[in-house]
Parts: structure tokens; sequence; C-alpha cells
């Protein structure tokens, strides 16, 4: 893999809503030198280059931006993959599976005979079922397919905390664990505000309502997708920036902690599997996998969403 200092080459696979969020988030961030735009819709891929240069006189470096091809991921550094099939109204994401399968498939394919040698990310849906699918065909290390997990989710978690506890929510360190999906579930017992711990704040507080209204925010968060997806047909802004700050963590050799998709090798009594957890993000990829010590509830949850994943992986 070439060097990460130099490498800011970025090629995205999908130049939908998703792809196309990331793409905007990247171009205002400036902190990549490149970017290939890659679609089966060649002309949308195109059109979209176009209308992300027109805005460069105002951006703040100098970016290129075009669309090209699979033979365009030989040199990059990271290939962002956010291709598929769209979540519908009241469909779930596992749902997802058996047709995302077959075109995440067809893209790894693609990628591997230009010579790609680099990171893959990924947030096509169902994420974690598909990032395992990716390091299957990929043949890359485990460390270099990383999928957006629950990244947002644990995003969303923080915000509304942040609102109810009326504190910045970059103060607020708490995780989503688990499936990026409806088997999530929120690790309460190693939340924190500030150096607090939520165990204390709670008890300081000494609000009969803060459990029941913590539980309400969890499910908010759990709901979230469905919520947007039967407003506006989609959720694109929240995984667009998203991406951008795994993709800025991977450039920029950050070593940041992220509840990222990556693969399970014993950690949380899980073996082969690709599930949602906090792990260091670095140049290289997935440097280490964070084993937060769960309460009894939360690892058996746990367990539950990684039967669920297993049992609906496509065969």
């Amino acid at each position: 893999m070439k060097d990460g200092e130099s490498m800011r080459k970025i090629v995205l696979v999908g130049c939908g809503s998703v792809g196309t969020a990331y793409a905007y988030s990247l171009v205002n961030q400036g902190f990549v030198t490149e970017l290939v735009l890659i679609d089966a819709n060649k002309e949308k891929a195109e059109g979209e280059a176009m209308d992300l240069v027109h805005g460069m006189a105002f951006a703040s470096t100098n970016m290129r931006v075009y669309a090209g091809d699979y033979s365009d991921c030989k040199d990059a550094r990271i290939v962002v993959i956010t291709a598929g099939a769209n979540q519908k109204p009241g469909e779930t994401r596992l749902q997802l599976v058996e047709r995302n399968t077959r075109i995440m498939q067809s893209i790894i394919q693609n990628i591997k005979k230009s010579g790609f040698d680099g990171i893959i990310v990924l947030a096509s849906n169902p994420v974690d079922v598909l990032s395992y699918v990716a390091y299957k065909e990929s043949g890359l290390p485990a460390s270099r397919v990383i999928g957006s997990g629950t990244t947002l989710d644990s995003a969303r978690f923080r915000v509304l905390l942040g609102e109810y506890f009326e504190v910045d929510p970059h103060n607020v360190h708490a995780v989503i664990v688990g499936e990026h999906g409806d088997s999530q579930l929120p690790v309460f017992s190693q939340a924190s505000v500030g150096v607090e711990s939520f165990d204390n704040l709670l008890e300081r507080r000494n609000n009969e309502k803060d459990k029941e209204n913590l539980t309400k925010i969890f499910g908010s968060v759990r709901n979230a997708a469905y919520e947007i997806i039967n407003r506006k047909g989609v959720t694109n802004f929240g995984i667009g920036m998203c991406l951008t700050r795994i993709t800025k963590a991977i450039l920029n050799n950050e070593h940041s902690i992220l509840p990222v998709s990556c693969l399970l090798n014993g950690e949380y009594g899980q073996e082969d599997i690709y599930m949602s957890v906090p792990a260091v993000v670095t140049r290289e990829g997935v440097k280490e996998v964070i084993e937060l010590k769960l309460n009894d509830n939360e690892q058996e949850l746990f367990n539950k969403s990684a039967d669920i994943l297993r049992e609906i992986r496509v065969k």
C-alpha cells in the first residue's frame, strides 16, 4: 500500500444521494487532492463532477474532480462505495441484503481488476453484512475494509443526549454498537458527559424521569432513518459527513476512535463477523478494535445482534 502521507486520491463508487452528499462534503472540507466519481450511469457521474467543479472557485483548496471508471482505482488511496439499492419506506436495511450483495460482489471484482491496493470504505446497506462481503471478495486484509457502521447512529445519539443534558455534543461520549440497524444497542454503561460517567450524572441529577427519557432517546436514534425516509425519501447528509470523517481519519493518520463496522476475531465473544464497534482508525485502516466492558444485558443484546446478522448473511 502506498504512503498515506502523499496519497490523497479518492474514488467514489455510486453517485446517488449518499455519494453526492459525501462528495460535496469532501469538496467543502478541502483535505483531498483528487476525487474520481464512478456510477453505473456515466452521464450522471459526469454531471455531478461538472457541478462540483463549477463551485471550486469558492472551495478552500484546489481539488481535481472528474468522472472516471474502475481503472482509476489502481492508484487511489481510498475507494468509497455508496452504490446499491435504496431503502424504501417501511423496508429494513436487512431486507436489502440479497440484491445489494450481488451488486457489491460485482463492484469489488471490478475494483480488484484495477490492481487497487488501498482501503475500502463502504456505506451501502446493510453495511455490516456488505462489509463482510467486500472483505471476502476483495482479498484485502480485514483492517483495510471498513464499513461506516454506527458512526451516524452514534452521532445522532450524542446530539440528542447533548440536547437533553444541555451540553455540547462534542462533550458527550456515548456509542451505539452492534448492527447498523434495528438490533443496535446503546452502551450506557460506558457513556460519559465530559469526564463524568452517566451513572454519576444521573445520580447527581436525581431526576426520576431520566431513565425513561434516555430510553426514548435511544428509540429516536434507532428509528431516525425511518423517520427521515418517510419525510424526504432518503438519508444522505448525515452519512455523507460521517464518510468524510472516516476518510479524514485515514488520510491524516489520526488514530481516531470511531464506531465503524470491522471484523471481529474474538472481541466481544464474536468470530468471523463484521459488526460496529469502536476502533482506532489510521492510515492503515483499522489498527485496533476497542473492546468495551459491556454489562450483562448489553452483552446479551450484542450477541442477539450478531445472531441476526449471521442469519441474514447470503451464503
